[in-house]
């Protein structure tokens, strides 16, 4: 439809206007000889409210169409420094996030609408369509908080400016999707996925059930026989570390059968991946404790600050809510018996057969075990400490320790060695 200013002059549209306001027109009326609807009637009726005298219907640009030379340089620097982002392909991110660039732009004073943005990105040649997804319903499957735990890890470049890749250990809360547990480690190891663990079981208590993939981490898998090697044991016949610690705390373990199974888990981590890298990449960061500063914020920013999308909730609120309504399944961390410490729960757990020297031999090294018959198993715990450089070892035998001992930690096997710097 033509414009206003077109088809009426001021004084028309003053004559309605204080018609109406004098009662001797219906707001109907005005709004059907001007052809308006009811937002833009009371939009004109304030502005001649404000200055009768003056009103005017005369075609004002409110701004200028063309954007600063300057700010224009601004935008290409920001598009072209994206690109490049992206098209590096150790980095973990592989799409274009407009939005976060406006907001970025607008902090160094550049206002520019999201459509100008995109128009500017597909004339450098720093646009990628977005691939369709199929459409899938989002649901909260738990009614509690603490019924499943769902934890993963995710092994990137985090920064352009880092020396080496890194894993990103989380475990969220199904219910309320909060992040429970959030941390880099220089390498995905079962001592890594232990630790966490303990972190959330100490912090949170123990929750009732883990979601997790199917990665040896977390479960033997048997593969086919082959001339090479004949399988003997079967799928979970045999327990990784860490479905010993969960055995221990009495809580179920469930496997995802695929990444698409683990959308919950997932989507965090792109949200993470997204944000993280990007503001590294900007501040030139290179050090884990540097990064593991970001993680923290973003971590922060979506845990207190963020509506969820499928929730419709503030996470640390959905979570603070359930649990003071008593909606939770996460139990109190108390040690299990016969343990007394929870460094005999959280621990690398290893079976040895004491032999006729009444010894044990543990990756070179022999430890002499008094009062244990021979021919007898016994558990050992080992329990690395990276800060002091010192691998404890705990032997126990029928319930109760019976020997322990501590060595430089150096002097074990890489894969029995933390891997958090």
């Amino acid at each position: 439809m033509e414009q206003i200013h077109r088809r009426f002059t001021t004084e028309q549209v003053r004559a309605l206007l204080r018609g109406y306001l004098e009662k001797n027109l219906e707001r109907r009326e005005v709004e059907e000889i001007l052809g308006i609807g009811k937002a833009r009637f009371f939009s004109l009726l304030r502005e001649y409210r404000d200055d009768p005298e003056g009103f005017s219907m005369e075609y004002r640009r409110s701004s200028s169409a063309r954007i600063p030379e300057l700010w224009e340089k601004g935008i290409a620097d920001a598009l072209l420094e994206e690109k490049e982002l992206i098209d590096n392909p150790a980095l973990p991110i592989t799409s274009y996030n407009y939005s976060a660039l406006k907001d970025r732009l607008a902090g160094q004073g550049i206002e520019v609408s999201l459509p100008t943005l995109i128009a500017r990105a597909k004339n450098l040649g720093c646009y990628k369509p977005r691939k369709a997804k199929k459409s899938h319903e989002r649901e909260v499957v738990t009614a509690a908080v603490g019924s499943l735990i769902q934890h993963d890890a995710s092994h990137h470049l985090w920064s352009p400016y880092a020396p080496e890749r890194w894993a990103l250990l989380t475990s969220i809360d199904d219910f309320s999707r909060l992040l429970l547990y959030a941390d880099f480690w220089g390498a995905e190891s079962s001592w890594a996925h232990i630790r966490a663990a303990e972190d959330l079981t100490r912090k949170f208590g123990i929750p009732f059930r883990y979601y997790v993939d199917s990665l040896s981490v977390f479960r033997y898998v048997k593969t086919r026989d082959s001339v090479w090697r004949r399988h003997v044991a079967l799928t979970d016949d045999v327990d990784p570390q860490r479905k010993k610690v969960m055995r221990v705390l009495g809580v179920e373990v469930v496997y995802a059968l695929s990444p698409q199974a683990k959308g919950k888990v997932e989507r965090p981590y792109r949200w993470l991946q997204d944000r993280i890298v990007r503001t590294c990449a900007r501040e030139k960061l290179s050090t884990m404790e540097e990064v593991r500063a970001v993680l923290k914020e973003e971590v922060d920013r979506y845990n207190n600050r963020q509506v969820h999308s499928t929730t419709g909730e503030i996470p640390a609120l959905r979570f603070k809510k359930a649990i003071s309504e008593g909606n939770s399944l996460f139990g109190p961390f108390i040690v299990p018996k016969p343990y007394s410490l929870p460094k005999d729960v959280f621990c690398l757990r290893e079976t040895r057969m004491v032999n006729s020297y009444r010894k044990i031999e543990i990756h070179k090294h022999e430890i002499l075990v008094p009062g244990v018959p021979l021919r007898e198993e016994v558990d050992v715990h080992l329990i690395p400490n990276a800060k002091r450089g010192a691998m404890e070892i705990r032997i126990w035998w029928k319930d109760r320790m019976v020997k322990s001992i501590v060595y430089p930690l150096g002097e074990f096997p890489r894969g029995q060695v933390p891997e958090r710097l």
